[in-house]
């Protein structure tokens, strides 16, 4: 790929540099924006995560009562009602929190630490519930106001009017529409532009109202009513009027109103008539001699094979060109008005078509002031899609995993007592065909669809689950449904300030210790000792990075995990310099000594990094919350401390140091050469 070894470095170090600027505005994006964002594209400000100990919060300690479970279901619903805490503690919006079970001889205990949080009543109370688990059906039955909601919105109607009326007269005195929409339009979308909808053609449904008040009026006219939906009041002004086009003619696009008889015949699309093909012609040849404008509409209804023509008549109303079949438009849109068509064959069958009318297509330039109305939807909210039943997790006695006979797929079933069987039977009864979803604190887990009643006083959920799915699934049921209350016995709280003076005085101590690395390297190592604190600033500024967009939660002891990992990352540099010096001093050169020093280095370095990776490893998995801080702050350091050393330190050493530079041996802490 690359000609040269030059080439490479160049190409090397150009990708440091871009990696080193990416992190530095991860770092300081807020620094960044307030001076070169204002004239440069801005970036995403992303702040550090910080723990309880850092942020402050509350640390909880609740005790479960377990008494009423049976012995060997104990630790299974503990864990589930650890599972419904920590999703409830989500809801908070709380960085990181910890929801961890203990056991301190026959009592199960529940630790919670929530940092950053601002309502810890609320959080304590949310927290203590039961695990709610519900069964719901579909909500068919709409929402009712109250008589106070109906006078509330009547009275907000009422004002609207008159405010909407008082600005139809200020816009027919003359006054500038443009501006009375920026002060007094509800539409948001509209009313910086003047209230401008641009151009709107007579068949669209989006405005429906409007085009009908709007077709009757002259360009540059205010309407003289308001314009009245179920939402809002409009005041409305046509701008400019001009006729549709079609086709690659430009022609006049036009609409036309008809009624039909359809006589179909077996084949035909949508067809249930018995007749064939040729009786279905012959009956439509005979109702094309008896038909005039006058008696259409009663042959249509006595004879037409269109579902509903007894009540339609055949009517179609009015429609566009291509609304219709080909063969039915390009007749009915051909012949003249009052007449009815000779015998038209469609897919469907056949047809006599009476023209009723025809009219021109137009676009409105139209612009409006929009005033909203109060609605029942706006005061209700939108329909709940689910409603309760009386069927809820005390019914329930156990969920168990089973696998289905036929294809061993993993599944729940549930088991109910005899009220809950027989509330479960009524359920699925009345719901044959429909769903019935499964809560648990408010979300669904699963909406199964119920083939048929059910009562035998158990159900099984199917999905496409894993077995550990499954067993989760099992275990949050049970959860929901086991009697295991929790107490609050331990709440103590932790102040932002006691962080803040933490982080101070962390920050401190490892600013000191950096500053002395910094002037051992550069007093015995020299040069090199310079190139390695630039790779030591590259490896913070990536670090740094890293612990923002992950993102890691930040403790005091992960502060001292990454602290520790700086020493980690000299550490490499020591070795492999203590190896280039003794390289020069046997006076190779420099490409040499320099890939050689790397070469013999590398071994201690991936076997101390290697030992402290497998200690880490070991912590994050056995080790408590605060250990598992240090542990993933230090093994983040260890692998960006390794990219620091083997390839920011080494190209930049290659791109900077040549031969004629390695002739001051000084420069690189070299004392003697060997004999």
């Amino acid at each position: 790929m690359f000609k040269s070894e030059k080439q490479r470095t160049h190409a090397i170090l150009a990708g440091i540099i871009l990696l080193t600027l990416i992190a530095a505005m991860v770092d300081f994006g807020q620094f960044y924006n307030k001076t070169l964002g204002k004239t440069l594209p801005q970036t995403k400000e992303i702040p550090f995560r910080l723990g309880l100990d850092l942020l402050g919060g509350t640390h909880l300690v609740y005790k479960a009562d377990v008494s009423q479970v049976a012995s060997s279901e104990r630790t299974s619903a503990v864990e589930g009602v650890r599972d419904v805490i920590e999703r409830r503690v989500n809801v908070f919006g709380v960085s990181e929190p910890v929801v961890q079970t203990a056991k301190s001889g026959s009592d199960y205990r529940i630790i919670v630490e929530l940092a950053g949080i601002k309502d810890i009543n609320q959080a304590i109370k949310m927290i203590g519930e039961t695990p709610l688990l519900e069964f719901k059906e579909e909500n068919n039955k709409p929402k009712e106001l109250t008589d106070e909601q109906k006078k509330q919105m009547n009275d907000y109607n009422k004002t609207a009017e008159k405010n909407a009326q008082d600005v139809l007269g200020k816009a027919i005195s003359g006054g500038d529409f443009a501006a009375l929409a920026k002060e007094f339009s509800d539409d948001t979308d509209t009313k910086d532009k003047g209230g401008e909808l641009g151009w709107v053609s007579s068949d669209s449904t989006t405005y429906p109202e409007l085009i009908i008040a709007v077709e009757k009026y002259k360009t540059g006219s205010i309407i003289r009513d308001l314009v009245t939906t179920d939402d809002a009041f409009q005041v409305v002004k046509l701008n400019d009027k001009r006729a549709q086009k079609e086709g690659d003619l430009g022609l006049d696009k036009k609409e036309v109103k008809a009624s039909h008889i359809l006589i179909c015949y077996q084949g035909a699309e949508q067809c249930s008539s018995n007749l064939s093909k040729e009786e279905a012609r012959k009956k439509i040849e005979e109702l094309k001699i008896k038909a005039t404008p006058q008696n259409f509409a009663q042959l249509a209804a006595d004879n037409s094979t269109e579902p509903g023509a007894k009540t339609s008549k055949g009517e179609l109303g009015w429609f566009t060109r291509e609304t219709m079949v080909p063969a039915f438009s390009d007749v009915v849109f051909a012949q003249n008005v009052g007449t009815i068509s000779g015998v038209v064959e469609t897919q469907f069958g056949f047809h006599l078509i009476y023209k009723e009318a025809e009219r021109p297509l137009y676009e409105y330039d139209a612009s409006r002031i929009l005033i909203r109305k109060l609605t029942k939807e706006a005061i209700l909210g939108p329909q709940d899609a689910w409603q309760n039943t009386q069927l809820t997790g005390k019914n329930l006695k156990r969920a168990t995993v089973q696998f289905n006979q036929n294809d061993v797929a993993p599944e729940i079933r549930l088991e109910f007592d005899s009220d809950g069987a027989k509330l479960f039977s009524d359920i699925t009864g009345r719901n044959v065909g429909k769903p019935v979803a499964i809560f648990l604190d408010g979300s669904p887990i699963s909406i199964p669809t119920v083939n048929q009643a059910i009562t035998s006083g158990d159900a099984v959920i199917t999905g496409k689950f894993a077995i550990k799915e499954a067993q989760l699934l099992a275990q949050r049921l049970n959860a929901g449904a086991l009697p295991v209350p929790i107490t609050l016995i331990s709440q103590s709280t932790v102040g932002a300030s006691l962080g803040q003076t933490s982080v101070a005085s962390s920050l401190r101590a490892g600013l000191w210790g950096i500053i002395l690395v910094i002037a051992f390297m550069i007093l015995v190592y020299r040069l090199p000792g310079l190139i390695a604190i630039f790779a030591l600033g590259v490896y913070g500024l990536l670090v740094l990075a890293v612990f923002k967009l992950w993102p890691v939660t930040l403790t005091l002891a992960g502060i001292a995990g990454f602290i520790l990992s700086i020493g980690m990352a000299v550490d490499a540099n020591v070795l492999i310099f203590s190896r280039l010096a003794e390289e020069l001093r046997a006076n190779k050169p420099w490409s040499v000594a320099l890939n050689e020093s790397f070469r013999r280095a590398w071994p201690s370095i991936r076997d101390g990094n290697v030992t402290t990776l497998l200690t880490c490893l070991i912590l994050i998995q056995f080790g408590t919350s605060i250990i598992k801080g240090f542990a993933v702050t230090l093994t983040i350091g260890i692998l960006i401390s390794m990219f620091s050393a083997l390839v920011v330190t080494k190209y930049t050493m290659k791109f900077l140091i040549s031969d004629k530079l390695t002739a001051k041996q000084w420069l690189f802490g070299v004392k003697s050469k060997l004999l």
